[in-house]
């Protein structure tokens, strides 16, 4: 059993924020990117299967947070035994979270099969041809869940252990395969729109394999434990209520779009998917922050916890700000990438503004957001979603349905998400509450 006694650095540069930072950047990109290359691949097929693409492929991002759940909460936990110096108390954390992302997988795989038609439906409104094209395509897409979430959960316990080196090549060689295969089996392969699907599936079960060999090698007991599956369920039951409020908050926002017609859609699937991939971009610094704030506070040290969350949240907001420039930039340009339809073209314009606005305040906000998680303060985080959620942004759309705002009027209640979440972000770290030390949190 590989168990050297290994702690995280007492003082993190940015050269070693950096270096965790720069690794999971890539990972993060990974799944916005499948839905992007399907999104710049599938647009050029028509209006329908571009909006078929938005229905699912909001479903699929929500089957991604699923896992993103699993891996903040396996990095957390695992950073701080990392921390404290055991390693391979930290790896077990991963094997438990591996068994229980396999069971997800597997559930939500057979849940699609029988209820994507009916979801599909609830999206996509009155509009029959672009329900039943999206059902085609998440039944199929689905199949990868469980490659998926044990890559997520992966993901998550070698964070905690500080390793970002080999999630890189587990993550970047499925995800240029799956770039390639894309276009070869929607077009020459004459597949269409469910060739978009399966390159997803190839890729993402691929990558499961990769990060089961990891624990395999590691050498470490890997039977389940049920009672510990059953804490892990426990500690996690924040961070799942937190992607469910995030979650339902999207599905509203596609299902609102949808009602406005396929232009409209098509033109919130272009700027939605942007948002996700820059989102999961700047969220890099909050991967890093979960793996050092939790192994300062499992080490014991507070004062080094409190440095670093100001650290990175001032980084949060220049990485932002840079995006938002680099955004601005294309406005003119980005959204003929993904659609040759001058209808959808110019409703993404009408997102645009505030997409761009929006930016530096979310750099800060996804920063801040890890080092909660890192330091397990996460009741706390999912009270705060809820309240954004429902008193923010979920009332803000379906006003801006009510009102016939369209496009404008969604991405106004988006902004409105993020400030909110930013004000009470600033609050909890000025009261210093978060930083508890501790292998454990208690």
């Amino acid at each position: 059993m590989n168990s050297p006694v290994a702690t995280a650095p007492r003082a993190a540069s940015p050269r070693r924020i950096a270096a965790l930072a720069l690794p999971a950047l890539v990972v993060l990109a990974a799944e916005p990117l499948y839905v992007l290359v399907d999104t710049a691949v599938v647009g050029h097929l028509g209006r329908v299967p571009l909006a078929a693409v938005a229905i699912g492929g909001t479903v699929l991002t929500l089957i991604a947070w699923l896992g993103t759940v699993v891996a903040y909460g396996t990095t957390g936990r695992s950073a701080r035994r990392f921390g404290a110096g055991d390693r391979c108390a930290a790896v077990a954390e991963g094997v438990q979270a591996s068994w229980l992302a396999l069971a997800v997988g597997i559930a939500v795989a057979v849940g699609m099969q029988v209820g994507g038609g009916a979801l599909a439906r609830i999206l996509a409104g009155a509009d029959n041809d672009v329900a039943d094209a999206a059902a085609q395509w998440l039944r199929i897409a689905a199949l990868g869940a469980p490659g998926l979430l044990l890559a997520a959960a992966g993901n998550g316990w070698l964070r905690g252990i500080q390793d970002t080196r080999r999630p890189l090549w587990f993550v970047l060689g499925p995800s240029l395969l799956s770039a390639v295969l894309c276009p070869l089996l929607v077009y020459p392969a004459g597949l269409g729109l469910p060739g978009s699907a399966v390159a997803n599936v190839v890729a993402q079960t691929l990558s499961g394999v990769l990060f089961a060999g990891a624990l395999v090698a590691e050498r470490v007991a890997l039977r389940p434990r049920p009672r510990v599956l059953a804490q892990q369920l426990v500690l996690s039951r924040d961070l799942l209520i937190r992607g469910v409020a995030f979650q339902a908050s999207f599905l509203s926002a596609t299902a609102v779009a949808a009602r406005f017609g396929a232009a409209v859609v098509g033109a919130h699937q272009i700027a939605l998917q942007l948002w996700f991939f820059t989102a999961l971009v700047l969220d890099a610094l909050a991967i890093a922050a979960q793996a050092l704030v939790g192994a300062a506070l499992g080490a014991g040290d507070a004062a080094e916890a409190r440095g670093l969350a100001r650290r990175i949240g001032l980084l949060g907001a220049a990485c932002g700000g840079a995006f938002a420039l680099l955004i601005a930039a294309g406005a003119g340009v980005v959204p003929g990438w993904f659609s040759d339809d001058g209808q959808v073209r110019e409703q993404a314009m009408v997102a645009w503004p505030w997409f761009v606005a929006m930016l530096p305040l979310a750099g800060v906000v996804f920063a801040l957001d890890g080092v909660l998680i890192g330091a397990g303060d996460v009741r706390y985080l999912r009270n705060l979603t809820i309240v954004a959620a429902l008193g923010g942004f979920l009332p803000a759309i379906w006003l801006a349905y009510g009102l016939d705002l369209g496009l404008g009027g969604i991405w106004a209640g988006l902004t409105l998400f993020v400030v909110l979440r930013l004000i009470a972000l600033l609050l909890r770290l000025r009261s210093g509450r978060w930083a508890v030390v501790g292998a454990v949190r208690a």
